[in-house]
Order: structure tokens, then sequence, then C-alpha cells
């Protein structure tokens, strides 16, 4: 069976009770919502690729102002002709704030609808896990908001 590891980083937006989902559409024209984030580029930071992939799914810039942690997954998915491949995602999670653009839904992506949804809603939506995974991350994290080691800005790296 072939291996293949993804990583990937991920934003946890929050704004006046709020929360900055992506509706996700998968290859078998399923939809559930998700985190703003995705896959990153080979030698792509993932500080970087947060930044990119919210923007790109949601229409926002966004800074991220703490890493709230790193969650992983290990699936087995089929390919074509027969074969499956065993998948190790690792998941980047950042707390993130708007910082500029406006909200709008990604073309040609692989999501199709980006919304605010107030956070007590948020259990009742058809979402993947990641979304409780980014919200218990964030509800846990120190009470300064802040996580040392996360530059203010990636030229600080």
């Amino acid at each position: 069976m072939h291996k293949e590891l993804r990583v990937a980083a991920y934003a946890v937006c929050v704004r006046d009770g709020r929360m900055l989902l992506a509706r996700w559409v998968a290859r078998d024209g399923g939809k559930r919502w998700t985190l703003p984030g995705g896959g990153t580029d080979h030698g792509e930071d993932p500080y970087d690729t947060v930044v990119r992939e919210a923007e790109e799914e949601t229409g926002y810039t966004v800074e991220p102002v703490a890493l709230l942690g790193v969650d992983t997954v290990r699936e087995t998915h089929p390919r074509r002709l027969g074969a499956a491949v065993d998948l190790h995602g690792l998941r980047i999670v950042y707390e993130a704030r708007v910082t500029g653009g406006e909200l709008r839904h990604e073309i040609g992506g692989s999501t199709d609808l980006a919304a605010w949804h107030p956070l007590d809603e948020v259990p009742a939506l058809t979402r993947v896990g990641l979304v409780d995974v980014g919200l218990g991350l964030w509800r846990d994290r120190p009470a300064t908001g802040r996580v040392t080691g996360v530059p203010e800005h990636p030229a600080d790296a």
C-alpha cells in the first residue's frame, strides 16, 4: 500500500461569538463545513499556508496569533484502479484574526461557501471532525491567548 504524508495548516477564527468556516466539497459531492485552511506547498511555511488558504477560501486576510496545537489523522483511502493509500495527515491549527478583505466564496477550489456561524450552532452543522478539534483547542488555549514561538510576522522567525 502506498504511504502518503499530508501537512496542512488551518485557522480558527472566532469573532463576536461566531466561527468562520468554509464548506468543503468531497469528491463524491458530499458537503461538510471545515476550518479554513489546507495543504502546504513544498517548502512553504505553515504560517504562510494558513494565511494563503484562508484568503483563497474566505476572501479574508488573516493573521495567525497563536499556535493552538497539532492534530494527526491516519486513514486509508481508495485510489483509481483498485489501489489504496495509507494517508497520514499532520494538521497544524492556529488561532487567527481577520485583518482585512471581504467575505466571499471560493471559486474553482475544494470549498464552495464561506460563512460565520454562531458558536452554539456549530455542533448542529454537518462538519468534519477537524472543526471540533479546532474549537476544542481554541477553548482550551492558554489564558493569555498567545503561545510563545509563533512570530508576530514570518520575517521575525
